[in-house]
């Protein structure tokens, strides 16, 4: 088990400068987790919307595949009873990995690429959810070719139907 005492030791810094920037131990693995993850699996700018958000998709899946998996496994059973600790996790990870996908989503927008009035969140919700479900569950694998298509079938409903050879949709 992570102890604020074990962090001290291990950084060389004292508890009271810990407490001055992370409340409680979770908000320190949730802050390190969201480090690793934004270090590990940067956005992905291919240009276009199908091949930004399935590489997306395939990288998250990759990352959750890892070690690292268990460890959001763990941090989402931490916050199942603790509202508190839902919270830090939705602030300290989860907005930040959101605003990185907004960011490609928009850029579809911009393009052309997706289907009108399906919001940033709608579209992160479905695309990310299977492949987090599939960590919880491990009804099946978090591999390549599952996230190939988790993304393709997603993608089949949020991206805009591509113009015909002759112009019409």
């Amino acid at each position: 088990m992570v102890t604020i005492e074990a962090v001290s030791a291990r950084s060389g810094v004292g508890k009271p400068t810990i407490y001055k920037y992370w409340p409680n131990r979770l908000a320190v693995a949730i802050d390190a987790f969201a480090a690793r993850m934004a270090s590990e699996v940067p956005p992905a700018d291919l240009g276009d919307a199908r091949s930004d958000l399935t590489e997306q998709v395939r990288r998250v899946a990759a990352f959750y595949a890892s070690p690292a998996g268990t460890v959001l496994t763990q941090l989402l059973a931490a916050t199942a009873t603790d509202p508190a600790a839902a919270q830090q996790l939705r602030d300290r990870f989860l907005a930040g990995r959101w605003a990185q996908t907004e960011v490609m989503w928009h850029r579809a927008v911009a393009r052309g690429e997706v289907r009108a009035g399906i919001t940033p969140e709608v579209a992160i919700d479905v695309l990310f959810s299977p492949v987090i479900y599939r960590l919880l569950v491990r009804h099946a694998p978090i591999d390549p070719p599952a996230a190939a298509a988790i993304a393709d079938a997603v993608l089949g409903g949020l991206l805009a139907p591509a113009p015909s050879p002759d112009g019409t949709a």
